[in-house]
């Protein structure tokens, strides 16, 4: 007979977990391994909140486990290493994202693309090699093999520089490999949500012109005034659009519900690619005559390889880039996650793990 989560392994564990698809948060009492040879154990002092964390304690993509801990922006400070961990010691800031294993033995892992490794281990609601599940950051400890922990520059301060090892590499990635860093760029931003706001600052930290599409008028002066974008399109004003044909070199989308592709691959330039990297839940429609009449592409990403995300990171560090949060307590999460439903964060809310997870 299978373990309760409280006895699977040695050391107690403390968070919070969704018991079935209503999505209901509520304290949880489970298990760590003990720290192995080439594993780091942190103290959790804070853990984002991602939008892929309310599909999945509502099971929307239809393979989630239960009891389940979300939470996978997870940052706090080294408590113990073991013995073959050369990278960190006890006190660094540290965090893990979206994935905490990989086979290591692929052409993608070989290529430090560990995300793309068909036996990629989620970090929460996954299944690790030892055949038990993976508990998220909603919680008070958090273990994983060194490979896939991440050093926090001293500068970054972990709130706000939680959401980066989700949000960030998953807009930092596509911005690098599709080439949109070249300085005198024009690269477009559709959605300015918890992805969005951070493309807008990578991408002007690199030195390209930044053209934000949104359905809402009201946050241009957001996207201008505050974020640094050079300009602001209202995707549903067929002027405006129409006025900007043809002008943008790329464009990372990063809206996660049903929308039209044609207008944007309308604002691409030939050659032009336009990467989406949010999620919806049912399939897009796609126009192919546009993308043969200027040899256009429409790509994928999703976060990225273990190595690039530590680039993320202290590229983020050196140019001061963080997302923008809202600090909530453990027990407003419920609340957080009806108001992720209806959009109304700016931009990522951060919960305050270290000072209100209370054991109960």
């Amino acid at each position: 007979m299978a373990k309760s989560p409280e006895l699977e392994h040695p050391t107690k564990a403390f968070g919070w977990a969704a018991r079935d698809p209503s999505g209901v948060l509520s304290p949880f009492k489970f298990s760590r391994r003990v720290t192995g040879e080439k594993d780091v154990r942190f103290m959790v002092l804070y853990c984002g909140i991602c939008h892929s964390d309310l599909h999945n304690i509502k099971n929307e993509w239809g393979f989630s486990t239960y009891p389940q801990v979300p939470g996978h922006e997870i940052v706090g400070i080294v408590t113990e290493v073991g013995s073959k961990v050369g990278k960190f010691k006890v006190g660094d800031k540290v965090g893990v994202g979206c994935m905490v294993g990989a086979c290591h033995s692929c052409d993608n892992c070989a290529n430090d693309l560990e995300n793309y490794c068909p036996k990629m281990i989620l970090t929460y609601g996954a299944t690790y090699y030892d055949g038990t599940i993976t508990y998220g950051g909603y919680s008070d400890v958090m273990v994983a093999e060194e490979r896939y922990i991440v050093r926090f520059p001293d500068n970054l301060p972990l709130d706000a520089g939680a959401p980066l090892l989700c949000a960030g590499i998953t807009v930092y990635s596509p911005l690098q490999h599709f080439g949109f860093t070249k300085p005198g760029m024009h690269i477009g931003v559709v959605g300015l949500g918890g992805l969005g706001h951070v493309a807008v600052k990578f991408a002007k930290a690199f030195g390209v012109k930044v053209t934000v599409i949104s359905t809402s008028p009201n946050k241009k002066e957001e996207a201008i005034e505050h974020l640094g974008a050079d300009s602001f399109l209202i995707s549903r004003d067929p002027n405006q659009m129409q006025a900007a044909m043809g002008t943008m070199d790329g464009i990372i989308d990063t809206v996660s519900v049903i929308h039209p592709l044609l207008p944007l691959l309308g604002l691409l330039k030939s050659q032009g690619k336009l990467v989406m990297v949010g999620a919806p839940d049912r399939p897009l429609e796609l126009p192919v005559f546009p993308l043969l009449m200027g040899r256009k592409i429409v790509a994928g990403s999703c976060i990225g390889g273990m190595k690039e995300t530590q680039e993320m990171i202290d590229f983020a560090g050196k140019h001061n880039i963080t997302a923008e949060v809202e600090v909530i307590s453990m027990d407003y999460a419920n609340t957080a996650m009806e108001r992720l439903e209806k959009n109304d964060v700016r931009y990522r809310f951060v919960i305050d793990i270290g000072n209100t997870l209370n054991a109960a």
